[in-house]
């Protein structure tokens, strides 16, 4: 009987099933968007409940359009938007409140507080993150603060907190297993990367009762089975990881100084820095990237708020284009911009600047401005933002990349990784599957369950669909990100108070 491995593609704005073959082919997908809530200015949920219902839908759609039972399913690999944060009664299985996104800046006041009392150094040394509303730990507060009882509720051991794999993982086992990876773990502003452990200290500080957090295990091994009423049969959970890792690991970036970008609804870069953690002067981050038996990799990573998402506000909030594959014709429709910088700074900015109350803006408008010029821009800034960080990454490192490797749905995109190649001036590597982070998770599955014998092996497998050139000469390529770095000014502390 044929194997397969299954891979929880849990996204931002949709879930994913994606079913592959032990080659790593695609053999099935199918995906659901789900609500996007926002109930104040800067505010971001999700309801945890919903994300369950569309993920557990998707996959057994995925498995009914290959007519493939549980029984062919070797291990499931989960992958998710990492940082959102979820509380659920442990009794029940049900949330207490709806999940607060990680795009959520609602706690900016409640990180100010922190940086105000001198804790930026004691939590970058031992998380490896600055203090911002980004991660987990100022949500969870948060939420037991204003949910009535919370607090002692959590201090009683009712309450469960997790990022989103955990939630899933929780839903998947019938509430049998609680527990995260690393990779997820180290990006919730509690986890010490240096001892592998939740911080005692950051826990004291946040005032977080133990008893709630997930085990940490290692990404790839063994994460109980599903509920056998869920498939009709138990199948067993090897593999974990957040998105952004497990798009590196999906681009086999097993290697000290492999880099990729992913084009989501946010951007990420990672480099994996090996078994080290790097301490960054510019603004980037250090985390896990993943654990495999007792092996640590650690990523210095460079995160963009809102890559692909600008292109969905284009769809949905402006009206200027039915579908995203249309941006790319209307984009080509024009020559360039025309002088038009769009700063999609629409929940602040991320790396290198992380700036929570800069907000959106365009800039260079004259009458001759079209919507083409604005989609333009728009995918422009997605290649702009990702060049702040190369720039920032470069600056830690002293190292440039011989070439940066780029997947994520936007990476389908020839005009904008051809503007990308052009403003970074090194070529980009597409690969012939850009599912990179749900094979990422595919994968750390198939090694926990066995299927595959080691990284090596997974890397003999992976292949380049299309090389990007950059065609742009250096004082062109210096003037478009001058005037970018003028638009960035321009929408930076925008909201700020007083």
């Amino acid at each position: 009987m044929k194997q397969y491995l299954l891979a929880l593609d849990q996204g931002t704005t949709s879930s994913r099933c994606i079913i592959f073959d032990t080659d790593g082919k695609i053999c099935s997908s199918v995906q659901r968007e789900f609500a996007q809530l926002f109930p104040h200015d800067g505010w971001v949920e999700h309801d945890a409940t919903e994300i369950w219902a569309s993920q557990m839908g998707v996959a057994v759609e995925a498995m009914l359009q290959m007519g493939i039972g549980a029984e062919e399913i070797a291990a499931i690999g989960i992958t998710n938007q990492r940082e959102t944060t979820v509380i659920w009664e442990k009794s029940t299985g049900k949330p207490i409140y709806r999940a607060i996104v990680w795009q959520c800046r609602r706690t900016a006041q409640d990180c100010d507080a922190l940086r105000s009392q001198g804790m930026e150094e004691e939590i970058r040394s031992r998380t490896g993150l600055l203090i911002d509303p980004y991660f987990s730990a100022t949500k969870l507060r948060w939420i037991l603060d204003h949910v009535e009882g919370a607090q002692a509720r959590a201090e009683r051991g009712e309450l469960l907190f997790g990022t989103i794999d955990t939630w899933l993982i929780y839903c998947l086992t019938g509430g049998k297993v609680h527990a995260t990876d690393p990779s997820n773990a180290s990006r919730t502003m509690l986890f010490n990367i240096h001892t592998m452990q939740w911080d005692q200290e950051l826990l004291k500080l946040f005032r977080i009762p133990e008893g709630m957090l997930p085990q940490v295990r290692p990404s790839s091994g063994d994460f109980g089975v599903t509920s056998a009423r869920l498939f009709g049969k138990e199948i067993p959970i090897c593999g974990v990881a957040g998105d952004q890792q497990a798009a590196l690991f999906g681009q086999c970036g097993f290697a000290r100084g492999d880099v990729k970008n992913t084009y989501g609804t946010g951007g990420f870069m990672l480099m994996n820095t090996g078994n080290t953690p790097v301490r960054s002067s510019q603004g980037l981050l250090s985390s896990v990237g993943w654990q495999i038996g007792k092996d640590v990799s650690y990523v210095l990573e460079g995160s963009v708020f809102v890559c692909g998402a600008v292109i969905q506000w284009l769809r949905d909030g402006l009206g200027l284009i039915k579908s995203a594959a249309e941006s790319e014709s209307l984009a080509a429709s024009v020559p360039s911009s025309a002088g038009v910088y769009l700063v999609p700074a629409f929940v602040g900015l991320g790396a290198p600047y992380w700036d929570a109350y800069a907000r959106g803006g365009i800039q260079g408008l004259t009458r001759a401005t079209t919507r083409a010029h604005i989609v333009r821009a728009a995918l422009e800034s997605m290649a702009y933002q990702t060049a702040d960080v190369l720039a920032a990454m470069q600056s830690d490192t002293d190292a440039t990349p011989p070439a940066l490797h780029v997947d994520g749905g936007a990476s389908a995109n020839n005009l904008l990784l051809q503007f990308q190649s052009d403003i970074l001036g090194i070529p980009l590597l597409r690969p012939a599957c850009v599912e990179s982070t749900a094979w990422g998770a595919a994968s750390l599955a198939g090694l926990g369950a066995g299927v595959f014998s080691s990284p090596e092996e997974l890397r003999q497998r992976w292949q380049i669909e299309k090389r990007f050139l950059p065609a742009r000469s250096t004082k062109e390529r210096e003037a478009l990100l001058a005037g970018w770095h003028r638009a960035v000014e321009r929408s930076r502390r925008w909201a700020e108070e007083g």
